[in-house]
């Protein structure tokens, strides 16, 4: 039997809970420190799969990367290789993004078409025209994306979509520039406030952190430094959403509240009582059965794509029916059919699905697709009659460290069952 999580139905969670540094960030952050020579320390980091395979990516590229727990130190040497083919980059997407310190560092870069999360196409294009405005040369070739440049140069780009990544690959090979880099459409994640902050303790220039509109003055040379992951609000809000589903009191500590200003939000309108505990966590009540609410998804600071699956689980349970719309990733709705063994009254016409609550689920076994649907089945198991397996439950320790204890402390009834 492969390893799955039992899920006991009917649990209301009670209780405090602590959210560690973004999965989103801490695996960009690393791969920033290839940009200067010497040690790097990371701290905050979550103690989740994907942290020790940038690790790999890392020492493939002649780093010196030790792990200890919620610490990464970094030892960058001053030649690195500039091949980052290793078997760890097909594990994970967020592996690409070494793709523009390689190119700022060493002036050409060989990366492995990435992993990662089976949620739909997710292009490199703009990342590639990206560079070659910053006077790179980029094609795709045997599988991996090759950039060479003599030197780069500052440029004025604009990208067609505000992509993280591509915002990310950009930035991170323009501080190293000869030149002034604006990116216009930048995206605007407190992910990336977060790498240009710590851009900034490494001495590079950057301007309009948190706008459409970075500008980058680059510098001819970058520091290592010391740099603290911010929290992580994808976490942060799948206990928020937690908390609704089962009519429970949750109390998160470690996110900033107001990187999730809509999804608390989103979440009032459900009949839930927010409070906010100052910088750094937020209380959600839910005392009744919830209000259905219809849910859009767009880039920050619309409501993220990564939670659509808990805006999904959420609406099953609701009182009335919900519209959820996916603008960013087609795939995402191969978590609607898991759902559907559940017995939740969903169906999907193009990028729209329409939820229509029942009082409660009915408990089946359901496969996790990625990380984000993985903690979805959880949560609806929770809302469920009976016992509900869930398969492929490495897709959640990706994101979610300590996720049994976390949800055992709250009080469910759930246990890691085979090996």
């Amino acid at each position: 039997m492969s390893e799955h999580f039992r899920v006991q139905g009917g649990g209301r969670l009670v209780g405090d809970v602590d959210v560690v540094g973004a999965k989103n960030s801490v695996l960009k952050l690393m791969a920033a420190a290839l940009l200067a020579e010497g040690t790097t320390t990371i701290t905050n980091c979550p103690e989740i799969l994907d942290v020790p395979l940038m690790a790999d990516v890392l020492r493939s590229l002649g780093c010196e990367v030790t792990l200890d727990g919620s610490v990464v130190t970094i030892t960058t040497p001053k030649e690195l290789n500039h091949r980052a083919d290793s078997e760890a980059m097909g594990k994970l997407r967020a592996s690409v993004c070494v793709l523009g310190p390689l190119v700022g560092r060493c002036k050409r870069a060989v990366v492995a078409l990435p992993g990662g999360d089976a949620i739909g196409n997710r292009p490199l294009d703009m990342h590639q025209n990206g560079l070659r405005k910053l006077g790179a040369h980029s094609e795709i070739e045997h599988g991996c994306v090759v950039a060479e440049a003599e030197g780069l140069h500052g440029a004025q780009i604009w990208l067609d979509f505000p992509s993280v990544g591509a915002t990310e690959n950009i930035l991170m090979a323009a501080v190293l520039a000869n030149g002034t880099t604006v990116i216009d459409n930048a995206a605007r994640e407190p992910e990336i406030v977060d790498i240009c902050v710590m851009l900034q303790e490494m001495g590079a220039k950057i301007e309009g952190a948190g706008t459409s509109t970075l500008t980058v003055h680059g510098v001819e040379s970058l520091r290592p430094t010391e740099h603290r992951v911010i929290g992580d609000r994808i976490v942060g809000a799948t206990w928020a959403f937690a908390a609704v589903m089962t009519r429970g009191d949750i109390t998160v500590h470690g996110v900033n509240p107001h990187h999730l200003d809509l999804v608390l939000e989103k979440l009032r309108m459900a009949g839930a009582e927010v409070t906010v505990l100052g910088d750094d966590g937020f209380r959600v009540v839910q005392r009744a059965r919830p209000r259905s609410v219809d849910f859009v998804t767009l880039p920050y600071p619309g409501f993220a794509t990564d939670l659509q699956p808990f805006a999904i689980a959420l609406s099953s349970v609701s009182e009335g029916t919900s519209m959820i719309t996916e603008n960013l990733f087609e795939a995402r709705f191969r978590f609607i059919e898991e759902m559907v063994r559940l017995s939740a009254d969903a169906r999907t016409d193009g990028h729209h699905a329409v939820v229509r609550g029942v009082e409660r689920l009915s408990s089946a076994p359901v496969w996790a697709s990625d990380i984000r649907a993985g903690a979805g089945l959880v949560l609806a198991g929770l809302c469920a009659d009976g016992v509900t397996e869930v398969y492929e439950i490495f897709h959640i320790e990706r994101g979610y460290p300590g996720f049994v204890e976390n949800l055992r402390k709250l009080g469910a009834t759930v246990e890691r069952v085979g090996a």
